[in-house]
């Protein structure tokens, strides 16, 4: 069956007894429908506090197209952390439509581990990225408006710093022309779009602690510079108590289920290739009030999610991570040892033995900042008993364990030894959770640091208007922020194409942006898009809905 299939045949139970697992009175809840609510801001407030339960990263090796599994691990831990006795919940991201509608498909994991219902998960949900882009492009249209009216604050219109955003793949608008009609129009100039997971609106909605530190973070944004080249600040537009009002509701997380009918909370969603790749600090940090487990996961490979989850997510909320799962696959390690997609079916020791370099890479990364560390094998059928002992020996050469699980076909059942293993790690207090720089680094050292600690290339390098903009950016009070990289994920370099754990590589940066309200300075890399495109036959051209309403390829 496929993964819409299975959901589809699920029983669920009310989303009023969901909550009751996290103790959760129904009165808290805001429902939408009888099987997904919000989280009311009075049960958050009740709970609001320091950290109490233990928090699980799941992350992974770097992603190729044979796959990797991150979600559906992270939802089969969760229920098999749950099958220990252990109250447990999944705290994840919410899917963009543009993946979903592109290359990557549905976020809602897969098989017998994943969350619903999953169709709604997938597309509109509860409006979210909706909201997020309203609020987002209002702005924009305020910027707009105070320079048709007078431009009293002295917006220099070609150092505009604020473009629009859309929750879709469309390279059409990465760059446009605009403002053209006559003066009534607008004012023409050069501009474009980003993709919504993109908007320093979703980061700041994912790393704020409540209403008002949303707003005192929307108040920071920079949208752009005068003549004489000063900061301007969306607070001077005066735009953000509706900006904040179109985020209110959606600033509340969404509480859903598993197939195995445990909690699960999903709740923003920056991709971790062009953003900072986690769900929303206040999902989590509610979510340790509630559970004594929280399994999150941080997008793409280690080197990308994990590195701003530590260094970013944590730093800001306050949190600390008490395991990470480092999640892989046979088929993965083969490609990144240099086997074709079409032979990933055939037994090839060697070449995952070649590309378990790129494994003991993350093991190693995510070790240097004080987390325990398991390894999970997500098996797949054509997988031999001998390639997945070759990934137990790799694990054991670099002093952690590796653990074959079965979720996607067994639910939970299958994770049960990952689930024992996670709590082992828990127990030992093994943890001594640090970033990799500190705060008052400068920003360069920063960017040097992640690129030759994490990255291991040999230099990083810029042009004089790049390294001017840094400067800028200290000179105006930024220089503690942290680093938000940029880059393809298909690599530890640059280059999607050096694949395995390239060494000698250098790290070319293309520009920098800041992101005031967000808290940290994003280094765009390579040839790395803001406003991804869609692939030559995108997924949306095998999704459909019938005559009763009942969707399709939507997987």
């Amino acid at each position: 069956m496929s993964d819409i299939e299975i959901a589809r045949k699920a029983r669920l139970l009310s989303i009023s007894q969901i909550g009751e697992k996290l103790n959760i009175p129904e009165e808290n809840l805001i429902q939408y429908g009888s099987n997904k609510a919000k989280i009311s801001n009075n049960h958050l407030e009740s709970v609001a506090g320091n950290q109490n339960g233990k928090l699980i990263l799941v992350t992974a090796i770097t992603p190729t197209p044979a796959g990797e599994g991150k979600t559906t691990t992270s939802v089969g831990l969760n229920d098999g952390l749950n099958k220990l006795g252990k109250k447990s919940v999944v705290c994840l991201r919410e899917p963009s439509l543009g993946p979903c509608f592109g290359m990557k498909g549905g976020a809602a994991g897969g098989g017998y581990a994943q969350v619903v219902p999953m169709e709604d998960i997938n597309l509109h949900f509860t409006g979210d990225f909706h909201a997020i882009g309203a609020a987002h492009n209002l702005l924009s249209a305020l910027i707009d408006n105070h320079v048709h009216w007078g431009n009293e604050l002295g917006i220099d219109v070609r150092r505009m710093q604020w473009k629009r955003v859309i929750d879709m793949n469309d390279r059409a608008l990465r760059s446009i022309t605009c403002g053209l009609g006559g003066p009534g129009n607008g004012f023409p100039r050069q501009d474009g779009y980003d993709i919504t997971v993109a908007s320093e609106v979703m980061a700041i909605f994912c790393l704020s602690n409540n209403l008002g530190d949303l707003k005192s973070r929307l108040e920071k944004i920079v949208i752009g510079y005068t003549r004489e080249n000063k900061p301007l600040f969306a607070s001077q537009i005066k735009g953000i108590g509706a900006m904040a009002t179109l985020l209110r509701d959606a600033l509340a997380p969404n509480l859903v289920q598993t197939l195995e009918n445990n909690p699960a909370i999903i709740h923003g969603g920056p991709f971790a290739n062009i953003a900072h790749g986690c769900n929303s600090v206040i999902a989590t940090k509610s979510a340790l009030k509630m559970a004594d487990y929280v399994v999150t996961e941080a997008g793409f490979g280690a080197d990308l999610g994990a590195e701003k989850f530590f260094n970013i997510k944590c730093r800001s909320a306050g949190i600390s991570p008490d395991v990470a799962v480092i999640v892989a696959t046979i088929r993965a390690l083969k490609m990144h040892g240099g086997v074709n997609k079409d032979d990933l079916s055939k037994e090839n020791i060697t070449a995952v033995t070649q590309g378990g370099n790129n494994l003991a890479r993350h093991i190693e990364n995510v070790k240097s900042f004080g987390v325990p560390v398991v390894v999970a094998i997500n098996r797949f059928v054509t997988d031999t008993d001998a390639e997945i002992q070759s990934v137990k020996d790799i694990a054991i050469a670099n002093g952690v364990k590796a653990i074959e699980c079965t979720h996607w076909s067994d639910g939970g059942n299958g994770t049960i030894e990952l689930a024992e293993e996670v709590v082992s790690l828990v127990s030992s207090g093994a943890a001594s959770f640090a970033p990799l720089y500190p705060n008052e680094m400068g920003i360069w050292d920063k960017i040097k640091t992640i690129a030759t600690r994490l990255y291991r290339a040999d230099d990083v390098i810029a042009d004089k208007k790049v390294r001017a903009q840094i400067r800028k950016f200290e000179e105006d009070g930024y220089g503690e922020f942290p680093i938000c990289v940029a880059k393809t994920q298909y690599s530890f370099s640059t280059d999607p194409n050096l694949k395995g754990a390239p060494n000698n590589h250098v790290m070319a940066i293309r520009e920098v942006r800041l992101s005031a309200g967000a808290g940290f300075i994003v280094v765009v890399c390579g040839d790395i898009m803001t406003m991804p495109g869609l692939p030559r036959v995108p997924a949306a051209n095998n999704i459909d809905v019938n005559n009763i309403g009942e969707i399709s390829g939507l997987f």
